[in-house]
């Protein structure tokens, strides 16, 4: 059934439930006692009639703090809808994609599906369905310019890392290139979770994708290969853009096309690290390049599962808002 599906991540947060009452019972005196300041005759049988009149109104704001509260309390419970479990063929691969975010990334030259658009488009196009066929494999992404930044940590939720790697924008990283720092947080990560997890060594693989050269960051990108090579981390490096002064667009020479790309950088990160350098001229070859990576052994462990979750805490969370806006009205009404 639904409602066994249902469970509460903080379960202890009910013990919050008769906070009211005890406060109520425990501190009689913070309720106030005012007396009328203008002595009207018969005041007493005033004051009973709009005493009755007043509890008559105020009934559903009591209903109305008591659910109210409880709705609140739920929502602290963090209620979540948890699901059938899923098995999950995992692979022992932990992979870091690194993404350069840099101003040049906004050159518009590689064409999909007859439409001329900037690198970064070009490569959200085929990176994120090379995300989704990476089942099994933990995927994290960094986005790197003047500075490497962590988007994604290492995790089995491809969805999730495809929808960053969506949201990214030329220049959140700044406009340089810090090659070097990209591979330096990679490695990082991939130490760590290696350390959390010594008894599961996971093959630990970066694939890096650039259209310009290091020019920024607090370590060299051949430093990084090094010390990511006595760590065992095997690094593709993808160079992309058009070649200085041709067109990708398979229309022959066209100015204004020009690229940075650091080739002879790329291919000693690659071949220090027993990867490989691949190089896209246009979307057929980044595809390409991408399905090569697709071939990669994946070094078998045993089989996972887990019970996807979605959080519900929203709904008793907006009872509880409409239930003190409801009180709000009624008591200026009063």
């Amino acid at each position: 059934m639904m409602w066994d599906a249902i469970q509460f991540e903080w379960p202890w947060a009910f013990v919050l439930l008769p906070l009211p009452l005890l406060v109520y019972r425990l501190l009689p005196a913070a309720r106030e006692h005012r007396e009328a300041a203008l002595k009207v005759p018969y005041l007493n049988d005033f004051a009973l009639g709009q005493g009755e009149h007043k509890q008559s109104r105020k009934r559903l704001p009591a209903w109305l703090y008591a659910m109210g509260w409880l709705a609140l309390v739920a929502a602290t419970a963090r209620p979540q809808y948890v699901g059938e479990p899923i098995e999950l063929p995992v692979s022992g691969r932990d992979l870091m994609m690194a993404i350069d975010l840099s101003g040049s990334m906004k050159t518009r030259d590689f064409i999909i599906k007859g439409n001329v658009v900037d690198r970064l488009t070009a490569t959200k196009y085929v990176a994120s369905d090379f995300i989704e066929r990476r089942v099994g494999d933990r995927i994290g992404l960094i986005l790197f310019g003047e500075q490497a930044y962590l988007q994604a940590p290492l995790t089995f939720d491809r969805k999730t890392v495809k929808t960053l790697l969506l949201e990214s924008a030329i220049g959140l990283a700044g406009k340089a290139t810090a090659i070097g720092d990209a591979i330096g947080l990679a490695l990082k990560r991939l130490l760590e979770s290696e350390k959390n997890h010594p008894d599961k060594r996971a093959e630990k693989v970066l694939i890096l994708l650039t259209d310009g050269e290091s020019n920024a960051g607090s370590i060299g990108p051949i430093q990084a290969a090094e010390l990511a090579a006595k760590e065992n981390m095997k690094i593709y490096t993808i160079g992309i853009g058009g070649a200085r002064g041709m067109s990708s667009f398979g229309l022959g020479l066209m100015r204004g096309v020009n690229s940075d790309l650091d080739e002879a950088t790329l291919k000693a990160i690659a071949q220090k690290t027993g990867g490989e350098y691949f190089r896209a001229h246009n979307v057929k070859e980044l595809e390409r390049i991408y399905q090569i990576l697709d071939q990669l052994e994946p070094v078998e462990r045993d089989t996972k599962s887990y019970r996807p979750t979605r959080a519900l805490y929203m709904w008793p969370l907006a009872f509880a808002l409409l239930a003190a806006t409801l009180i709000s009205i009624l008591r200026l009404r009063e």
